[in-house]
This record gives structure tokens, C-alpha cells and sequence, in this order.
């Protein structure tokens, strides 16, 4: 049995400007082999990615080395000799499938394109194929989905159809940059389980680009890690994740939130017995009164001065909508909120115009994307002012000093207050979006998701941030995201969300250690450990020839 390698890339280098954002970054890998490529951002992965395909942005060339697929270097092939090859040889998974699938044409059809760029089948043996590729990936009613444009599709299953579209022409070589990234644990585990089993049954050498060094574990036996475009430590995943060389390797396994790791949160304060905010029967629905979709079905819930509440759920179990009727983005449909004793924001003109205005000001958000929640046309000091200007505090140069004294609170330097977003690293706008939630003096902060898209180590830094400014001002927080393990270290408590309703309710170390619901076990068994190195599989040698194709993906022949 044959071990020459599929993929071969020697001394590759990639340049923006002058600037090398791959220094000499070189591996091998055979069929059915799989390797993972993990670092911060900035550390080249996803432009190794790319570069593989020669699909680097504008600006970006490779100015060194080779990558040769089957023995063709890709790095010096002609464009349409490339452009036979990419899709069919070699294909990519995106990182942000709702950014790389079309809105505006079905599945099918962005299937069928796929498939006609190196065939000529007839469109009945395409739209046959198509479904056959949904079905692989695990999409119900394949046949009848077809017709579904992206919106239509969750999250995870719009990574399947992109998982779908790579697969199309069986290549031999599959590179996934962030197949995962903010998808719940148990969508996730779905997405890697399936990875495993095409890698497994067609023998496609697998490339899986990750900052979550779980993700790594579960899915590759092999693992490089990049730092600033050079690959700092590599080798076999079992043998890195247990003994790192590199100190960097070891800044990054030490940064990784573990499940039993016990709460930091219960050590740092203790919450006031009486509650600061409590929501009883809260209800939200949408759509037509005769047939309404329930996003929130009577949720109840307390938090206390000083507390930090985790709250967790898959996506669309409601945590997003509940953290906004808090804030009265959405209006809730029944039920109460109670701030300080006072009922405010459930029925228009029920409350108060004090107390509403009171709770508006005291209660404040941060936003999941860091990238998308600051408008890139207004300078860091004035999305930071613009909770001060909305509210009447203080005057112009009131306003000036409370923006640098938040920025030095929050880390950054006061000086880069006339810089814009694109100025900053992710770990730095989602900084600038906590200095602006703490503009007005709040004592609820209401976390939706804050770390989800960040890298572990700067995850590490926004964490430790947060639970100092608890502990500096005071602040109850409901933290809202889907990593167990990144709440059990934040939170007091823990309440688990699932189909709208608060399932489990508890301390954080009870919960995670005696979940006491069927469902708060299903969270916690799908999170991946760095315990979960793959094997090879019976028989197989750790570089394993290709399977045979025909029983999972019978390709799709020219008729010609």
C-alpha cells in the first residue's frame, strides 16, 4: 500500500505589501491523513489556507516555495489549470458560511453551479447528485431543501451544505479554516463527527484550521502551531497537547478553559441576597397570531448584586432573544421583569417613564462580534460617548474624560481614542464595546456571547477582564454563551436554556459536575476535550490509502 503524500508544501511564503505573513511553512500529507493548523489571529493560518488554493486576497502572493498537489506545484500552475484543479483536486471549507453562500439563489442551485464547473452532466444527474450531497452531510428532506435559500437553514447545517459543496467532485485534499467557530457544542460535535467519517470513508486528506484546541484534538492526528507566520511546534496531536515544547504552545494549552476546572466566580464575591433583576412567566413570540413561533415560553429568573448568572443553550433555545427583551430591544409578549422591585418594559405604558428610563440606563449590553456591534464610521471615543450623549450625561469635555478613563479601565490606551475599528485587533473591539456598555454607570451587564469568536489566549484576557471590573464596580453580569467550560470558570451560577424555558438552574460547580437534566448531559458530552486524539482506525496505518469512494460518494461522471 502506497504512502507518497497527496499534498506537499516546501518553504512556503506569502507576502502583503513586503509584510510576510507566512515565513517558510512546509508538511506533508497522504490520503487519509489528517492535520491540524492552530495559533492566534495574526499567526497565518487562514492565509496558509488560502495560499494552498492560490486564493489570497488582493495584495497577497506567494513570493516562496511550493505546494505540490499530486505532484503539480499549484503555486506556479497557469490560472486555468488552477482553476481545474480547485473545487475538484482540492477544496475549501469557509469559515462564515452565511458571508459565503449566496442569499439570493437556492441551495440547488449554488449546488448545481458547483457541479457544472467540471462536468457536463445532464441537469437531471446533477439535481440527483445535489441531493445525494445534502443527504451525505446529514440535511433532512434533502430532495425538498433544494429549493431553500440559505436563511432558511440553521447554523450548522448551513456548514453542512458548505462541508456539501466541497465535496462535490470528491477531492482529495479538504482544508476546513474554522469549520466550527461559534457553533454550539453539540451542532459542533455533529459538524466534526462528520468531517471524521468523510475523512475515514473516502481516505480525503483532512486540513482543519482552528484557534479551539479542542477542535484539534477531536479531529487531527497531527497538529502544527503557528505563531507569526512560522511554525513554532509540531507532531503528533497526542504528543504536543500532553508534553508542548514551545512556550507558546504552553501559553495557548494553558489558556484553554477546562470543564474540571472548578468556578473562579464563587472565590472572588459573594452576590447580595436580594435580587437585582427577576423575570417571572417572560413569553416572546413572533409571526402571525394563528400560527406564532414561541421564542421565550415563560422564562423565570433572578439575578442578584454582584453575581455572575451563566446562561446556556444551543442556538435558537432563546438566550439571544431573552438578553435582548432585557435591554427592550424586543418587546416580550407576557410575563415581567422587575428591576430594583420596580416592573418596567413588558406592556407599552405600563411602567413608570422613571423607572424605564432608570433601567435603560442601568442595565447595559455587549455584543457577540466585536466587528459587527461598532459602526466603522465613528472613532473609538465616540462610540464610547454615545451612551453619555444618548442619556445627558456630563458635557463635551465631561465626555472626553469619562471616554479615557474607560479606555485605561478596559486596557487600551486613552490616546487611541480618534482611532476607528478597523485600527483594532478583535480582542481590542470587543474591549472598546465594554467600555462603551460601562459608560453609563450600569450595574447589570448582559453578555451575549463576548468571547465566542476570539482566541483562547485573548478569550483568557476578556474574561479576566470582565471579572475584574465585577469585582471593581460591583456589577451583577448574566453571561450568555454555549462553551460550558468558559462559564463554569465566570459564574456563580448556572441556568441552562433549551426550547425557551430554563431547563437547570444551579450553582456553576453542581451544574457542570451533576448535571441534574437529560439535556445539561448532552451539553457537557459534546464539548471537545483535549483528551479525544483520534486513532486510526482498525487496520489502517496512521497514513491510510483511500478508501473506496463508491459507497458514499459514487462521483458524478460526464456523460460525454
Amino acid at each position: 500500500m502506497s504512502h507518497r503524500p497527496v499534498l506537499q508544501v516546501h518553504d512556503l511564503t506569502v507576502e502583503f505589501a513586503g509584510t510576510r505573513a507566512v515565513d517558510g511553512i512546509g508538511f506533508e500529507l497522504a490520503s487519509g491523513d489528517t492535520l491540524g493548523l492552530v495559533g492566534e489571529s495574526g499567526s497565518g493560518k487562514s492565509t496558509t489556507a488560502l495560499a494552498l488554493l492560490r486564493m489570497l486576497p488582493a495584495g497577497g502572493r506567494i513570493t516562496g516555495g511550493s505546494v505540490e498537489l499530486d505532484g503539480q506545484d499549484l503555486a506556479s500552475l497557469p490560472e486555468p489549470a488552477l482553476r481545474g484543479l480547485r473545487g475538484r483536486r482540492i477544496a475549501m471549507v469557509f469559515q462564515d458560511p452565511m458571508s459565503s453562500l449566496n442569499p439570493v439563489l437556492t441551495i440547488g442551485r449554488q449546488l448545481d453551479e458547483a457541479l457544472r464547473a467540471h462536468g457536463d452532466a445532464p441537469r437531471a444527474a446533477r439535481a440527483a447528485r445535489a441531493a445525494e450531497l445534502l443527504d451525505l452531510v446529514g440535511i433532512p428532506d434533502a430532495s425538498g431543501r433544494l429549493r431553500d435559500h440559505p436563511h432558511q437553514f440553521s447554523g450548522g447545517q448551513r456548514q453542512r451544505i458548505m462541508i456539501a459543496l466541497a465535496l462535490a467532485h470528491d477531492a482529495r485534499v479538504l482544508v476546513a479554516d474554522e469549520p466550527t467557530t461559534a457553533l454550539d457544542p453539540t451542532v459542533q460535535q455533529q459538524i466534526l463527527g462528520l468531517l471524521t467519517r468523510i475523512n475515514r470513508e473516502t481516505g480525503t486528506a483532512l486540513v482543519v484550521i482552528s484557534h479551539d484546541l479542542g477542535v484539534i484534538a477531536r479531529t487531527c492526528r497531527r497538529m502544527l502551531v503557528m505563531r507569526s507566520g512560522r511554525v513554532v511546534e509540531h507532531g503528533e496531536t497526542a504528543d504536543v497537547l500532553a508534553a508542548p515544547r514551545h512556550p507558546y504552545t504552553k501559553q495557548l494549552l494553558a489558556a484553554v478553559p477546562r470543564l474540571d476546572a472548578p468556578s473562579g466566580a464563587a472565590a472572588n464575591s459573594t452576590p447580595g441576597e436580594e435580587p437585582l433583576l427577576t423575570v417571572r412567566g417572560l413569553r416572546k413570540t413572533y409571526g402571525p397570531r394563528r400560527r406564532p413561533v414561541t421564542a421565550l415560553a415563560g422564562v423565570d429568573l433572578e439575578l442578584h448584586p454582584g453575581e455572575t448568572l451563566g446562561l446556556v443553550g444551543e442556538s435558537g433555545s432563546g438566550k439571544s432573544t431573552l438578553a435582548r427583551a432585557l435591554v427592550r430591544v424586543h418587546a416580550p409578549s407576557a410575563g415581567s421583569i422587575r428591576f430594583r422591585g420596580e416592573e418596567f418594559g413588558v406592556r407599552r405604558g405600563r411602567a413608570r417613564g422613571g423607572s424605564e428610563r432608570a433601567a435603560r440606563r442601568e442595565i447595559q449590553m455587549v455584543f457577540q462580534d466585536p466587528y459587527a456591534s461598532l459602526n466603522p464610521r465613528l472613532t473609538a471615543g465616540q462610540i464610547i460617548a454615545e451612551p453619555l450623549i444618548a442619556h445627558g450625561l456630563g458635557d463635551r469635555a465631561a465626555r472626553e474624560r469619562r471616554v479615557a478613563e474607560l479606555l485605561e479601565q478596559v486596557g487600551l490606551d486613552p490616546s487611541w481614542a480618534d482611532r476607528h475599528p478597523r485600527s483594532f485587533s478583535g480582542g481590542q473591539r470587543q474591549r472598546i464595546g465594554i467600555a462603551r456598555a460601562l459608560a453609563p454607570g450600569p450595574s447589570v451587564l448582559i453578555c451575549d456571547e463576548p468571547v465566542s469568536a476570539l482566541d483562547v489566549s485573548v478569550q483568557a484576557q476578556v474574561i479576566e477582564l470582565l471579572a475584574r471590573l465585577q469585582r471593581e464596580l460591583g456589577l451583577a453580569v448574566l453571561f450568555i454563551a454555549h462553551d460550558l467550560a468558559v462559564v463554569r470558570q465566570v459564574s456563580h451560577r448556572i441556568a441552562v436554556m433549551h426550547r425557551g424555558r430554563i431547563v437547570e438552574t444551579g450553582p456553576a460547580d453542581r451544574v457542570v459536575t451533576a448535571p441534574e437534566h437529560p439535556y445539561t448531559a448532552e451539553l457537557l458530552a459534546a464539548i471537545p476535550g483535549l483528551d479525544t486524539v483520534p486513532r486510526p482506525a482498525a487496520g489502517l496505518p496512521q497514513q491510510a490509502a483511500p478508501a473506496s469512494k463508491t459507497t458514499l460518494l459514487p462521483t458524478l461522471r460526464s456523460t460525454r
